[in-house]
């Protein structure tokens, strides 16, 4: 009996880490049902994005002279645009450029934040007062005022779009973070590792950031979003990515007024599938940051 009590507790070892994480997948569905929608969402795009190749009719950069312009049917299924090219495959493709730039903005700005929150929460004094009077001044522009007047510096193009739009994400992450870090520089072992000799990178590092990472990934969802409708709104005013370039913002851009009335669903297609994208990921931060906030958890 011993024996079999134990090779239970083994099996129910062993499957513990499996089992813990679909317990977790399954409480959150349950918890945070707007959450879990905004999840599968995003995984439809992911998923839209390493397929569209596959998924796509038609080339993002096929022309089709004779049906410019055409009404959705069973050919061209949300219709064509100015050029003759088919808007559900730019779309397919646009969702591409979306992630890229949502992730890779987020990403640098997110980290790069929380890097400078964690480093000025530990050293403190004269260099915290220097560096959050440099963060209030960063965060006091708007987003799009200091995306576009870093894009006017930088230029036009994927990159410097990513690092427009990251650039204005850092201080808002920074200032998060180093709440969070000020508590973790009291705790006994950050002591014990400044008793120890460590160097004040390896504490920071080591110690302070991986007890931050739960603001950081809030952070980090919450800013998808945004940096999907910023690339939107830059490549709507022509200062983000060119094309030819498959995207959402260019789309619209295209869509001009003189094509309002004649061909409403070049925009229209467009515009859903940047709500849709902005919605998902405002939904999942949401949740996320519920499910890890412990003063927001439900008991």
């Amino acid at each position: 009996m011993a024996a079999s009590k134990e090779t239970l507790e083994g099996l129910a070892q062993a499957e513990s880490p499996r089992a813990r994480w679909l317990q977790a997948v399954l409480d959150f569905t349950w918890q945070r049902p707007l959450g879990a929608i905004g999840a599968v969402i995003i995984v439809v795009m992911v998923l839209v994005a390493l397929t569209a190749h596959w998924l796509a009719p038609f080339e993002a950069l096929a022309t089709d002279y004779g049906a410019m312009l055409a009404a959705p049917s069973a050919q061209h299924w949300l219709g064509t645009d100015a050029y003759g090219r088919d808007v559900y495959s730019r779309m397919i493709f646009g969702s591409r450029t979306a992630l890229i730039v949502g992730l890779g903005a987020s990403f640098i700005g997110a980290t790069l934040g929380a890097l400078i929150g964690v480093a000025s929460a530990y050293f403190g004094g004269r260099i915290d007062l220097i560096v959050q009077r440099i963060m209030d001044v960063l965060i006091s522009f708007p987003l799009i005022i200091l995306a576009l007047a870093v894009v006017a510096i930088l230029g036009t193009g994927l990159e410097n779009v990513i690092l427009a739009i990251a650039i204005p994400m850092i201080p808002r992450c920074a200032r998060v973070v180093r709440s969070s870090a000020l508590a973790v520089r009291e705790m006994p072992y950050v002591d014990a590792a400044r008793a120890a000799g460590f160097r004040d990178s390896r504490i920071v590092l080591r110690h302070m950031l991986p007890n931050v990472m739960a603001p950081y990934l809030i952070m980090l969802t919450a800013f998808l979003g945004q940096a999907i409708l910023l690339e939107a709104s830059l490549s709507f005013l022509g200062l983000g990515v060119q094309e030819p370039v498959a995207a959402w913002g260019l789309m619209l851009r295209g869509a001009a007024v003189e094509f309002a009335e004649t061909a409403p669903w070049m925009a229209f297609f467009p515009g859903l599938a940047i709500s849709l994208a902005v919605f998902a990921f405002n939904l999942f931060g949401d949740s996320l940051r519920d499910a890890l906030d412990p003063r927001l958890r439900t008991q």
